[in-house]
């Protein structure tokens, strides 16, 4: 495998988090990094999720970077076409292409704890990193159920994360699996062309009404013209949502009245009693991913449409069994049903300062420092890591509070000096990790009364962040060095006087908190490093993936 060299920083993705960090990097004067993407272009979730109907549940103006506002978004909530092509300009307008390495899939990335750097394997060359930033998001490994009998099924099938442009859809008998964001878009964007669609619901979702509408000409003119106006409409997105997060967080009945709301969108749409009564959730709205749509319960009503209450139990040929004995005949099949969010698959590729793998050391669930930092994997920082989802806002918020503590943690790095690591004190991660813990046993996620993809195997939220956006930018400003040890290369070995006696062990060390050790240094920042690093600053703020869609942006 072809040799890349070292280089400052490397970033692994190059999605919102990817390209934002990259930007973020240029900014700050760091030009030796680069981007490994898997793919041929940049995108991440955006150029992933193709699916017919794809487009995104947070207004646009508040779904784009401060740093590159776009004043010609098209619609209130704008289609995934419109969103790619802006990530693209930014990594136009930002002069990323040269760091951009397409095709370079991580295969490995492991710390070197004596060299003090990263090495990574990828399918384009191998590089060394002192900095790694896991920017793949939750949202970049679709989730397909082991269904039996699946493998022998004649038709096609994919997931909405996949989607087979060249299967032509029209007057086929077609599947849909699951019901969360990725299925509400598709099903009213394919119904009118299919010749039967069979839904299979294991939960019904909360669906609201989506204020859209496309923005008009002299609406983009101005905020071309007077950016205030950009920003006034930007800054009242976000204070509207900063102020829904109490519900979500501390007092879920208050949601009650949302589900009024929900009830009478659901009433209007569907006539049929049964039809609704099938359509009615039984927990609390926001428990589950709400979700926004204006057609899909109409197109649910059509009578090429048939909704089956029920899990897809298992495949006999072209037969759909499902959960209730239910069966259908199908001749392709549609997985709406997710990412690996939980159990992130790059986890199984890095390996840190123990030797063990990051999904070893997140097997009891995932934990991470701020949301960016995971003990045991120096100078290894996650956009999007645990807890930091959003449920009522936009996550180009979080992605940016955690490019401030990325380029503070460099900053950090230089004024140390020399060839120095950080790494997590596990005390600082548990801490911070147990905070937020704390706060998530009052809000709507944990007691709901539902199951959703927020929850791990173990039904531990590792998933969304328990509070507002400006507490979680109040969180991450700048890095505290007393939740960290920083790791020192030893020193070269000074030449002995004639005579003089033999060092210990017959060789130079550097000498450091946990005294003679020929590996690098570990230098606590304060006397009693284990009682700070237990005292994080409280964690602060609530989540949604606000991806493409489906139990689904980065």
């Amino acid at each position: 495998m072809a040799e890349q060299g070292h280089v400052r920083v490397a970033v692994i993705g190059s999605g919102f988090g990817g390209l934002g960090a990259a930007v973020r990097l240029r900014r700050a004067g760091v030009t030796d990094f680069v981007v490994l993407e898997r793919a041929d272009a940049v995108g991440g979730t955006w150029r992933d999720n193709s699916y017919p109907g794809c487009a995104c549940d947070v207004p646009s103006h508040l779904y784009s970077f401060s740093f590159a506002p776009n004043p010609e978004w098209p619609r209130n909530f704008s289609g995934q076409p419109h969103i790619r092509a802006y990530l693209e300009r930014v990594a136009d307008t930002f002069g990323l292409r040269p760091h951009l390495r397409f095709n370079s899939e991580v295969n490995s990335a492991r710390w070197d704890g004596d060299a003090l750097h990263w090495e990574l394997e990828t399918a384009g060359g191998t590089y060394t990193a002192d900095v790694v930033v896991s920017a793949t998001g939750p949202l970049s490994d679709p989730q397909l159920p082991d269904v039996p009998g699946l493998d022998g099924f004649p038709g096609r099938v994919f997931h909405s994360a996949r989607w087979d442009h060249d299967y032509d859809l029209r007057g086929k008998r077609v599947a849909m699996v699951g019901t969360g964001a990725s299925a509400i878009q598709i099903v009213p964007a394919i119904q009118p062309t299919v010749g039967r669609l069979t839904l299979f619901q294991r939960t019904p979702p909360w669906v609201l009404p989506r204020a859209d509408r496309k923005i008009s000409g002299a609406e983009q003119w101005l905020h071309s013209r007077v950016p205030a106006t950009r920003a006034l409409r930007r800054g009242l997105l976000w204070g509207i949502r900063e102020l829904q997060v109490s519900a979500f967080t501390k007092r879920p009945g208050q949601l009650r009245v949302v589900e009024r709301v929900a009830r009478k969108h659901l009433a209007k749409a569907i006539k049929d009693p049964g039809l609704r009564a099938k359509l009615t959730p039984d927990y609390r709205i926001g428990c589950k991913r709400v979700l926004l749509s204006n057609s899909y319960y109409p197109a649910l009503a059509r009578p090429n449409v048939e909704l089956v209450a029920a899990g897809l139990r298992e495949v006999r040929g072209s037969t759909l069994v499902a959960a209730d004995g239910t069966e259908t005949e199908a001749d392709a099949i549609v997985f709406g049903t997710g990412f690996h969010v939980t159990d992130l698959p790059i986890a199984h590729r890095v390996t840190g300062a123990r030797g063990t793998t990051l999904a070893e050391e997140w097997k009891d669930g995932m934990e991470a420092l701020r949301g960016s930092a995971a003990a045991g994997f120096p100078n290894f920082l996650t956009i999007i890591g645990p807890n930091t989802g959003l449920g009522n806002s936009s996550m180009i918020l979080m992605i940016e509070s955690q490019l401030n503590y990325l380029v503070d943690y460099l900053r950090q790095l230089d004024v140390l000096g020399g060839k120095v690591a950080l790494d997590a004190y596990p005390s600082a991660v548990h801490a911070w990790s147990h905070r937020v813990q704390q706060r998530m046993q009052r809000t709507v996620w944990n007691v709901g009364g539902c199951q959703s993809w927020y929850l791990d195997a173990r039904g531990r939220n590792t998933t969304v962040w328990p509070g507002t956006t400006s507490e979680f930018r109040r969180a991450t400003r700048e890095v505290d060095l007393a939740e960290y040890e920083v790791l020192r290369a030893p020193r070269p070995a000074r030449p002995e006087p004639a005579g003089a006696p033999a060092a210990g062990h017959g060789g130079t060390a550097a000498v450091g908190r946990t005294g003679t050790s020929a590996h690098p240094t570990k230098q606590s920042q304060s006397a009693n490093p284990a009682k700070q690093a237990t005292e994080p600053a409280a964690p602060t703020g609530g989540p949604q993936a606000d991806g493409p869609s489906s139990e689904t942006a980065a």
